[in-house]
């Protein structure tokens, strides 16, 4: 016998893997279309006249958000000014055919675009880090420049905020990461829905609240045309183990990811713990906790061709660089 959508009542094809809740197919579009209109406004993430910046990587989580976005700004008049922004990282036979994806989606949704690369922003691309680095803490670079290529991006084009295709297992896996690292400092801003400094430019996260794979059944419903391949560097990132614990405990109780999300922000840091004090990086201008950011300080070692100095902590750093300017004055003086 048939299952019944408990919206109405008709032949029932998913069950969502939030809630476990069946519904159909257009059900399904409508009630998910509403959970992230609703997240925008109770969290009064835009204003009319604002113009967004979507970043966009050609993978299911932007491709849904561009669609929804376009799909929300018309049907409830945001009054937004949206467009689409990559960032090429140079990473050949992943990103070179994902940005193809991109400007695909763009002629789709009717949406200007802009592409930055790595390479004309730093001079490096993500292959010729990986040549240098090796497979371990290349996430790590790519990150921290990835940040900052969408700020300088949506600067250019003189957007006022971001959006992101970080959905719930994203956050959740942030959160446990964030914990087994014992990351005070990220810990406490992980979990919130936008994210930026005064005189920055904001982030906000409309999937906040949508599980990844209600994502990829509407992308699938829908028949949104995004790309599926992994990054061919990630396999061994750090990431990938939250992950996987994840999932497991969403296979046990699939309000999991929600709940961990909820304890990440229901943490509260004592007042005698130090928190880093938010500057401006003395080289670049952009935000950080010390006189130069994190990409500055990677930048220079990958120039220095001492890439592996700028992981870490900044202490540890400074001591070997200052035992290395020490040896070099003993040796000047033979």
């Amino acid at each position: 016998m048939p299952v019944a959508c408990i919206e109405c009542g008709q032949k029932a094809i998913l069950k969502r893997p939030k809630n476990g809740k069946k519904l159909c197919k257009d059900c399904f579009y409508s009630v998910f279309e509403e959970e992230i209109h609703q997240t925008i406004v109770q969290n009064k993430l835009f204003s009319p006249g604002e113009s967004i910046a979507i970043g966009a990587s050609g993978g299911k989580d932007s491709t849904v958000l561009a669609h929804i976005m376009k799909t929300l700004n018309e049907r409830y008049n945001y009054g937004l000014n949206l467009v689409l922004l990559s960032i090429d990282e140079g990473i050949s036979g992943y990103r070179d055919d994902s940005l193809e994806t991109v400007k695909r989606n763009q002629v789709q949704y009717d949406l200007p675009l802009k592409i930055l690369s790595y390479n004309d922003l730093y001079g490096w691309t993500m292959d010729a880090i990986v040549k240098e680095i090796g497979m371990k803490n290349n996430c790590t670079f790519c990150g921290v420049f990835r940040r900052q290529a969408l700020d300088r991006g949506a600067a250019l084009l003189n957007c006022d905020k971001i959006v992101t295709g970080h959905n719930a297992d994203d956050i959740a896996e942030t959160v446990i990461m964030n914990m087994l690292r014992g990351d005070i400092a990220r810990l406490g801003r992980c979990t919130a829905i936008t994210t930026g400094s005064e005189g920055m430019i904001s982030r906000c996260k409309p999937f906040k609240y949508t599980y990844e794979k209600e994502i990829v059944m509407y992308a699938h419903f829908k028949k949104l045309d995004y790309f599926t391949t992994e990054c061919i560097y990630s396999p061994n990132a750090y990431r990938g183990h939250a992950r996987v614990f994840l999932k497991d405990l969403e296979r046990i109780r699939p309000r999991a990811i929600l709940d961990v999300i909820k304890s990440g922000e229901d943490l509260a840091i004592k007042d005698d713990v130090k928190m880093p004090t938010q500057m401006t990086c003395s080289r670049c201008g952009y935000i950080s906790s010390a006189e130069l950011c994190k990409a500055c300080v990677m930048l220079d070692g990958l120039n220095r061709g001492r890439a592996q100095l700028s992981i870490g902590k900044s202490a540890k750093r400074q001591q070997i660089l200052k035992a290395e300017a020490k040896d070099a004055s003993v040796l000047e003086m033979f």
